[in-house]
């Protein structure tokens, strides 16, 4: 499945979702979800960020394609996402968890280690940062 991810900064600031539901039901992560049957990569982006932070956002750029495995604990496979994560900026800074998420908070990068994220979304999101620094 294809799936798309926002890595949404604000300074030196991301923002993080606590999934609503299943996969990573109750774990930290970057807003986003699956692109539906039709839909751009943007359109699917920017749905799903307002879905689940009441966010509108500009897409900036490409940060990083990455798959996302899961495995039963009996080692099949129960899902697998090829994710195109994004770089984006808010148009407003007050978000609101929506109907996928159970909260939503902006994190500071000296404080991500406290939120148990995975090495990928880490990798993702240190990327973005420098990309966003780079601006002009």
């Amino acid at each position: 499945m294809v799936g798309v991810g926002a890595v949404i900064v604000d300074g030196d600031r991301v923002l993080l979702v606590r999934r609503g539901h299943a996969p990573l039901k109750g774990e930290w992560s970057l807003p986003g979800g699956a692109v539906e049957l039709g839909e751009t990569l943007e359109a699917a982006l920017t749905r799903e960020i307002l879905e689940e932070t009441s966010l509108h956002v500009s897409v900036d750029q490409l940060v990083d394609v990455v798959d996302r495995v899961h495995y039963a604990p009996d080692g099949r496979v129960e899902y697998h996402y090829v994710v195109v994560d994004y770089l984006c900026t808010p148009q407003s800074t007050a978000p609101a968890s929506g109907s996928d998420a159970d909260e939503v908070k902006w994190v500071r990068r000296d404080e991500l280690a406290a939120y148990s994220l995975g090495d990928v979304a880490l990798r993702v999101i240190h990327k973005a940062l420098e990309f966003s620094q780079a601006r002009p």
